[in-house]
């Protein structure tokens, strides 16, 4: 079975801790409870967790009321950490943790309050894009600001025959700039690029479906929010069968609903999901911390 190689390095001289991997009635993800990720993990503990989040693609660690020191020492032991082209919104002294808020200070957003509208699958317009992304909630609404997770793998797996013929060895184009202006007009969240961060998000070509590099399943790797366009098709039938394919991801079978409650972290796999931010009233205030890890080259 094919393997990455990550920085999984546990600490020797941890203490082991008494945690339940409890699995979700559904298409994904899990919920971790008992565990504490502000202290130092032992190997035992450690090579669970890497094994749920294999098994689930999605966990969700329940009352973690860690630093965001804490937050990046965790999420750093899985592999290096990617930097958001944003850095108008990374946490102060945390250049590794992307703030996604709706919160505005004194005339200006405190976060990317808009992260999310489209389905995606984190970073993937980058050549080597994430293996996966921790948030972990800082203040949540009191309604709303649920996040939804579509099984990537399932996707492939119930695919209907024309699809696989029309995609399989195919290549598309992902770019972050995709929805960027439209967002743009719709609302205030999202500054200007300058020439320098426009450099950093040029388009890139990936696999239409890639291969697990930890399980060797494979899954769908395209999404709304940053795929533009199958190599090699016209663009009418590039256009057309992307939105069928972005339609069938998305199906009610293939997607778990996160609720989320105080001082959830959750976990998920970019190599094997897609996710979207549903949104909340613009009045009540969302504000979460993401840290992302970088990954591999898909094949």
């Amino acid at each position: 079975m094919p393997t990455a190689t990550l920085l999984r390095v546990p600490d020797a001289d941890a203490l082991p801790q008494s945690f339940e991997i409890h699995p979700f009635d559904g298409p994904l993800g899990a919920e971790i409870t008992g565990l504490d990720l502000g202290r130092p993990l032992a190997q035992h503990d450690f090579a669970r967790i890497v094994r749920a989040h294999l098994d689930h693609h999605v966990l969700v660690f329940r009352r973690q009321r860690i630093t965001p020191q804490q937050h990046v020492d965790f999420s750093r032991r899985f592999g290096p950490l990617m930097i958001h082209v944003l850095h108008q919104f990374h946490l102060p002294g945390f250049p590794e943790i992307l703030t996604v808020s709706n919160v505005i200070r004194e005339g200006n957003p405190i976060g990317l309050g808009d992260a999310g509208k489209y389905w995606h699958s984190d970073i993937s317009y980058k050549a080597v894009p994430s293996l996966g992304s921790l948030l972990h909630a800082q203040e949540l609404p009191s309604e709303g600001g649920d996040t939804l997770f579509a099984n990537m793998h399932l996707a492939w797996d119930t695919l209907p025959s024309h699809l696989r013929r029309a995609v399989e060895g195919r290549q598309a184009v992902h770019s972050y700039l995709a929805k960027y202006g439209q967002m743009q007009k719709a609302a205030n969240w999202r500054p200007t690029l300058s020439p320098d961060q426009l450099a950093l998000v040029k388009d890139v070509v990936h696999p239409v479906v890639r291969t697990h590099p930890e399980t060797g399943r494979k899954a769908l790797f395209v999404s709304e929010g940053f795929t533009t366009q199958i190599i090699g098709l016209p663009k009418d039938e590039s256009r057309a069968v992307l939105d069928e394919l972005f339609a069938h991801s998305v199906r009610a079978e293939h997607v778990y609903r996160h609720a989320w409650q105080a001082h959830d972290l959750v976990f998920w796999d970019n190599r094997s999901l897609i996710h979207l931010a549903t949104g909340c009233p613009a009045h009540l205030a969302r504000t979460l911390y993401r840290t992302t890890i970088e990954g591999d080259v898909p094949f």
